[in-house]
């Protein structure tokens, strides 16, 4: 079998390093590029890195990928068969404090990545949004094919361009382009800005947690692994430009001039915060002590994917249950920090 190759941006990001892991179990060649920006502890990023670079077939770029040139030379020099690209400045509420880090990093960067795939094109090119691009619709669950125009954030107001953008460039360049939309991502490895991080350490060091909203919020939680094994396996659903809009199954969001599709990654459950709390509870053996706020600005009540259409792409779809999600990033949180 012939290895083949693949660029990951933000390969040493909590997302990005346990989907190279997947590849590389694999046996696919990968290049990783990342900038190990200090938008958390740059250490988790680097014993990320350290992990993955222990593997022969994983190389690493620590650099911006706004830098002009950098993406354009990686992909003539390596000439992968897919890119995934996953790096960009998250947070829906750090794009409030820094709005600029959204620009650089998210638009910039992604136009640089457009470029580089332009000039040297890829089978398929995968590309990260989120959930937040749904903004205030309140129709669940959420659906591919749903208006997007209300985003409630800076931040899901830079990937709904990012999916214009890509939109764009495979219409223009018959570039196939997936943009896969996340949903509350946790697990082993996770970034602590994040609840799930956030509420263990306060938990497990007997600190109070803040719940906004008054604990009236759902999630749709998905967990990494889960979601790492259906990128892989989207590589291979690449889309192709209908000859007509008729072409379109119903529920696909495949566009009707372009090789580009949009596709939800989410456990396809509604969970309550405080059934997720609960869970780290559990988990953990101590209770929380809880302080219930107000909603935060640009934060949104409630999340849930319709995952049909990933299913009906190939053939599975996240299953791991909140409760044994937490059992098992808490048992990581434990053996990494030695509590």
């Amino acid at each position: 079998m012939k290895i083949r190759k693949v660029l990951v941006t933000g390969s040493s990001g909590f997302i990005g390093f346990h989907l190279c892991t997947r590849l590389l179990a694999d046996g696919w060649e990968v290049l990783g590029v990342d900038a190990m920006t200090d938008y958390y502890d740059v250490r988790l990023k680097e014993r990320r890195q350290e992990i993955l670079m222990q593997n022969a077939g994983f190389r690493c770029l620590n650099d911006r990928i706004e830098t002009q040139g950098l993406l354009k030379e990686a992909m003539e020099k390596f000439r992968p068969d897919a890119v995934i690209h996953l790096a960009a400045q998250a947070g829906v509420r750090h794009s409030i404090e820094n709005p600029e880090s959204y620009v650089e990093a998210n638009l910039i960067g992604t136009f640089r990545l457009l470029e580089a795939i332009r000039a040297f094109p890829p089978a398929h090119c995968l590309m990260a949004s989120t959930s937040s691009v749904y903004g205030a619709n309140t129709a669940m669950p959420f659906t591919e094919t749903q208006k997007t125009d209300t985003p409630m954030s800076f931040y899901a107001a830079t990937k709904k361009a990012n999916e214009a953008m890509a939109h764009s460039y495979a219409h223009l360049y018959g570039l196939p382009v997936t943009m896969f939309r996340f949903f509350t991502v946790y697990g082993p490895w996770g970034r602590p800005d994040m609840a799930p991080f956030k509420f263990t350490k306060a938990i497990l060091e007997d600190r109070p947690i803040d719940i906004y909203n008054h604990g009236d919020m759902t999630r749709d939680f998905t967990y990494v692994t889960d979601l790492a094994d259906s990128i892989v396996r989207l590589i291979e659903a690449v889309p192709m430009r209908p000859v007509a809009a008729a072409d379109v199954p119903v529920g696909d969001s495949l566009s009707t001039v372009a090789p580009f599709r949009v596709v939800n990654i989410g456990n396809s459950k509604s969970v309550r915060l405080i059934d997720f709390i609960a869970a780290i509870e559990t988990a953990t053996g101590r209770l929380a002590i809880r302080n219930y706020l107000d909603m935060q600005p640009g934060d949104v009540p409630a999340t849930w994917a319709d995952a049909s259409l990933l299913h009906r792409l190939t053939g599975d779809r996240p299953q791991t249950s909140v409760q044994n999600g937490v059992a098992l990033f808490v048992q990581w949180y434990r053996d990494y920090f030695g509590v």
